[in-house]
């Protein structure tokens, strides 16, 4: 008989990271935030890993760092967030070993780079294609009076979410490990900043046209409208300008309580006058 064939199967170390990735990313919603969304879901996933790789009570400064290093803002489908996880936790194990040569920053704008990506591939598949087709088929099953409705609707949204959640996790812990290796042989890790960099502000850039919809009817006569002029020179200048001013008072240390009764005040009072809609 083959040697090979008696030996026995070794078990995966990281499995119980694989697990925390999964569990922990379905709840990355629990503490949903104007200011930052899900910060505190993704520092929830990312504490018990933090807790482990800086468990040295000398490095208590570090582990603060890091505490507050994913505090930032954090906003992607929970699915695919257990891909960011993964990776970021081989970053953060990565920095560790290496502090001099390791840049930080590096970790957060690879989690920047990658949520708007994510975002768009988990809610399109996820939100816009199985939940439609597991409460589709739910549905007609219910019609009939079936208890099979609303255990299909689970079972087809659920096997999607769980494969993709936990195998997200796994492959971006392993392909961080891989990769990061090869990087640092290469001397590529000041690329990698630099792209993560620009893929961030890109999505961030995007995020501000999309999502701040806000204009002005202001016209003088039949010809002048000021909003067209401002597109001509800008598309989006007023969601940009108001942005940088929220930025502003954050750099001012303004309490986010503050800043949101200023939108909604001002918003009231700017909207009322006719200066933007």
């Amino acid at each position: 008989m083959s040697t090979e064939a008696n030996k026995p199967i070794k078990k995966d170390p990281n499995k119980k990271k694989y697990w925390n990735f999964f569990w922990r990313s379905w709840a990355i919603q629990a503490s949903w935030n104007y200011e930052r969304q899900m910060n505190m879901g993704y520092m929830y996933g990312m504490a018990p890993i933090i807790d482990e790789i800086y468990k040295d009570p000398k490095d208590l400064e570090l582990k603060k760092e890091a505490y507050k290093r994913h505090m930032v803002f954090f906003n992607c489908t929970p699915q695919t967030t257990s891909f960011i996880m993964g990776l970021t936790t081989s970053m953060e194990e990565q920095y560790y070993k290496d502090k001099e040569n390791f840049q930080p920053d590096t970790i957060n704008a690879v989690k920047t780079s990658l949520m708007g990506p994510l975002s768009g591939i988990g809610d399109s598949f996820f939100q816009g294609t199985v939940r439609i087709l597991a409460f589709g088929l739910g549905v007609n099953f219910a019609k009939q009076g079936s208890i099979l409705g609303p255990i299909l609707a689970m079972l087809v949204s659920f096997i999607p979410s769980f494969l993709v959640t936990y195998y997200g996790g796994k492959i971006g812990y392993t392909m961080g490990n891989t990769y990061l290796s090869k990087l640092y042989k290469e001397g590529l890790m000041d690329k990698l900043m630099y792209i993560s960099t620009i893929v961030g502000l890109m999505v961030v850039g995007s995020m501000i046209g999309s999502m701040i919809g806000i204009t002005t009817p202001i016209k003088i006569g039949t010809s002048f409208e000021l909003q067209k002029v401002l597109d001509g020179i800008i598309p989006g200048m007023i969601p940009l300008g108001l942005t940088f001013f929220m930025y502003w008072l954050l750099q001012k240390k303004v309490k986010t309580g503050w800043i949101l009764f200023l939108c909604i005040a001002g918003g009231i009072l700017l909207n009322s006058l006719g200066i933007f809609i």
